[in-house]
């Protein structure tokens, strides 16, 4: 019982890093064994997808001081739009963290545009939280 937890968690936490992986599909197989607390399900995909995203806001304090290095993978161009967009729309945006492709990014850029912790983390589980509980009520048959 405890490793599904555990593999919930780290599909979460990967999910929300730059890595391709899914964690969907790993909360909908156990929603669907009727194994597991709803909420229980819900608190440990949330937190490991916003740790993960936790990380990549993390990588992105520091990953200015690489930028002219030949490696960098951002071109200055790309670097300078996502920052202009960053600006445009504000910490808000993070309420899109949880959108595939660009939320991952999205929360590297505010690390980059010096998102203050607690605001990043407030809208972030608010944004990923959500999701995953929509996520839950279609599953269990609880919407339209």
């Amino acid at each position: 019982m405890f490793g599904a937890y555990f593999g919930l968690f780290f599909a979460a936490f990967g999910a929300a890093t730059l890595l391709p992986l899914q964690s969907e599909a790993v909360l909908v197989g156990l929603l669907l064994s009727d194994e597991y607390w709803l909420w229980s399900l819900l608190a440990v995909a949330t937190l490991g997808n916003v740790l993960g995203s936790l990380v990549n806001w993390w990588l992105g304090r520091g990953l200015e001081r690489f930028r002219d290095r030949r490696w960098f993978p951002v071109s200055p161009s790309h670097l300078e739009q996502a920052r202009k967009h960053y600006q445009r729309y504000g910490h808000w945006s993070l309420l899109l963290s949880w959108v595939p492709i660009i939320g991952d990014p999205l929360t590297l850029v505010a690390g980059v545009m010096r998102e203050p912790l607690g605001r990043f983390l407030l809208i972030v589980t608010l944004a990923k939280g959500a999701r995953y509980g929509v996520l839950a009520m279609v599953t269990l048959g609880w919407m339209g």
